[in-house]
């Protein structure tokens, strides 16, 4: 039987994640506005299964729709969708629920798993790491705000591009001591 984190934990963890890794290497330079001002959720799901998970992914949706001080809301679940081919199949899930919930265009989901990997990559490589998370999460992101953000960034368009040399020129294992320190 494994031991799970408690939510406190695991929620520490994630923000460590948040500020030291997507704030402090400014993989997303949208990220440091909403943290500064507190309008991160940290949500932990106690699922277990990917029913369960939905059902949590719902009730998410509606808090964000009925509260506008959160800007983005972390669904972090560590006890389901370990495998990340099973969590990338569940993505498909998760945007058909935000379109049968009639918040498509309103509300958008973005991935991150411990072992992200895109495709046309080997799981050690570094570029990776901008979407590895100490676990699985779904982001979620007024799409509004997020096209204002990226509106008014210059060369938005060059984001990915510029995170991937920055993955490369750190280095897997440098990336993986970061992601393991979170969890101290």
């Amino acid at each position: 039987m494994s031991h799970q984190p408690n939510e406190i934990a695991i929620i520490n963890t994630v923000q460590g994640w948040v500020e030291t890794f997507v704030v402090g290497l400014n993989v997303c330079p949208f990220a440091k506005r909403e943290v500064v001002k507190n309008r991160v959720r940290y949500c932990v799901s106690q699922a277990d299964t990917r029913e369960l998970l939905t059902a949590d992914l719902e009730r998410e949706l509606d808090h964000l729709k009925e509260n506008d001080a959160v800007e983005t809301s972390l669904l972090i679940h560590p006890g389901v969708l370990q495998d990340f081919y099973d969590y990338n199949d569940y993505l498909h899930t998760a945007d058909t629920l935000v379109r049968d919930m009639g918040l498509d265009g309103v509300f958008q989901v973005a991935s991150f798993h411990p072992n992200y990997q895109f495709a046309g990559t080997e799981p050690a490589d570094a570029e990776n790491y901008t979407n590895r998370s100490p676990y699985p999460i779904l982001h979620l992101l007024r799409e509004k705000s997020l096209t204002v953000a990226i509106d008014a960034y210059p060369d938005a368009g060059d984001i990915p591009n510029n995170n991937i040399k920055l993955m490369n020129g750190l280095g897997g294992e440098y990336l993986q001591n970061i992601l393991k320190q979170c969890f101290k």
